[in-house]
């Protein structure tokens, strides 16, 4: 009966030493997969623009963003894929495109072109 007790004792230890070890390279995966230690491709998108003039408001997906000004300083984290950016300032005509925007950082360049005065 203590041989049949043992067998049992000597295979949970075993499983539990198994489940402990798996527990901890999984645990060790995730830590390093957040990290970013593994190189793992980035899955945001940002978007930098610089413009003229620098105070042109700048809209993503008809939704204001911020002034081309701070977008220069701090580009805005949006989702990878196809944007719709319009540019605008007073007196200038507004800049309308259509941006794919991929994983990292995504720069536009914009001059707006004054409206003439009569």
């Amino acid at each position: 009966m203590r041989d049949l007790a043992r067998r049992h004792a000597n295979a949970w230890g075993t499983v539990a030493t198994v489940t402990r070890r798996v527990l901890l390279q999984l645990a060790c995966s995730f830590t390093l997969a957040g990290c970013g230690l593994q190189g793992a491709p980035p899955t945001r998108a940002t978007l930098k623009v610089i413009a003229v003039p620098p105070t042109a408001r700048v809209y993503v997906d008809e939704r204001f963003v911020a002034s081309a000004q701070v977008l220069e300083g701090r580009p805005r984290a949006l989702r990878p894929g196809t944007h719709y950016v319009t540019v605008q300032a007073p007196g200038y005509f507004p800049h309308d495109l259509e941006v794919d925007l991929t994983a990292g950082e995504t720069v536009l360049r914009i001059r707006l072109e004054p409206i003439p005065r009569k």
